[in-house]
């Protein structure tokens, strides 16, 4: 079951508005960059349905998270059909993103009042997911898109709120122009997890790069 609920996880994504999207088959590595990401300000991680096993590594982390960094939601990502979504929150997801739109996972999620956030790529995507319950929905790829598309997006449907995923890094310029343009939060996964820092187990560069982050996104919004 969920340790946070709906409502408390939107909050959370408001309240520190970037997600860390982060995948390895290794469960201590796996929890040493979650640790890293609460120590540097994060409350919402999302770990990717990328490898063999998943689910394990999953459930180690969340029960790890739950000791060690108890105001942490932990979701999961790259999830494209019901049962893995149901899967994922047997193990205690309390948010499910996916790459696209399926409104079977939206029905599974709505069932456990758990939130789906679910990949869009066009409005009308954009529409027929909030039409279903997502209160959330991803803009991927966002290197894509643009900043463009969720500015031009928001002017007639203002009440969206939307996540970019893809593209987003750690840097004044790529933030500026996602929340100048409207972004409710964004996912950031490569620019904020260097292969040769996760190799090095370099935690410390992680939550100090999510302090920077979050630092920019403050001076950003005001």
């Amino acid at each position: 079951m969920a340790k946070f609920d709906k409502i408390a996880v939107l909050n959370k994504m408001a309240q520190a508005p970037m997600v860390p999207v982060f995948y390895h088959s290794e469960a201590e590595v796996a929890c040493n960059v979650v640790k890293a990401c609460y120590e540097g300000g994060v409350r919402v991680f999302e770990f990717t349905n990328r490898g063999d096993f998943a689910q394990e590594v999953f459930a180690q982390v969340v029960k790890f998270a739950a000791k060690e960094c108890p105001d942490m939601a932990i979701g999961v990502g790259s999830v494209v059909e019901p049962a893995t979504a149901a899967l994922y929150m047997q193990n205690g997801a309390c948010f499910v993103v996916g790459p696209l739109f399926n409104p079977a996972v939206a029905a599974v999620c709505n069932r456990r009042g758990v939130p789906y956030v679910p990949g869009c790529g066009s409005v009308s995507e954009v529409g027929a997911a909030q039409e279903v319950g997502c209160d959330v929905c991803k803009v991927f790829p966002g290197d894509v898109l643009s900043p463009k598309f969720v500015k031009g997006l928001l002017a007639p449907m203002p009440w969206s709120r939307l996540m970019v995923t893809g593209g987003v890094e750690p840097t004044e310029e790529n933030l500026t122009a996602w929340f100048k343009a409207g972004a409710f939060c964004v996912g950031m996964g490569s620019k904020l997890f260097p292969k040769e820092k996760v190799l090095a187990g370099d935690w410390q560069y992680i939550t100090e790069k999510c302090k920077y982050s979050f630092n920019l996104i403050s001076l950003i919004k005001k």
